[in-house]
């Protein structure tokens, strides 16, 4: 690339840059948001007088987790000089499969492939966490 062009590469790598770190920050605040009503909702659950399922309250708090996951995904990218670590994508994909579990539970055969599946993420949290690959 001729370096008349480098400038203008720059720029706009630099616009796009700051165009995702506000559509991050956006979206952390709103996940706030909602981790504070999923707070909210898991409390009020927990302290009504009548009776819950209690598959709806292991699903409040795997989403719970979930929203938790996702705002320390966006942490994590702030922290780490603007890098999703592969790992916590993988922490959010098993719980995900956890909730879906916990949700969808008629069909034995579909819990072993999620069942599978969570093994396969775990396999790959095992690689990147292994030293060979660790960037951290």
């Amino acid at each position: 690339m001729p370096s008349v062009y480098r400038p203008l590469v720059n720029f706009v790598a630099k616009a796009m840059q700051a165009v995702l770190n506000l559509a991050l920050l956006c979206l952390g605040i709103i996940l706030v948001v909602f981790l504070g009503k999923e707070t909210l909702h898991l409390a009020h659950v927990l302290f009504t007088p009548e009776p819950v399922s209690k598959y709806k309250l292991v699903e409040g708090l795997v989403v719970y987790f979930l929203y938790f996951e996702f705002i320390a995904l966006i942490v994590k990218y702030f922290e780490s000089g603007f890098h999703f670590p592969l790992r916590y994508f993988v922490y959010i994909g098993i719980t995900a499969i956890v909730r879906l579990i916990i949700v969808d539970h008629e069909s034995p055969l579909a819990v072993l492939i999620y069942s599978a599946a969570i093994l396969i993420l775990v396999i790959t949290l095992w690689l990147c966490n292994s030293n060979r690959l660790k960037r951290e």
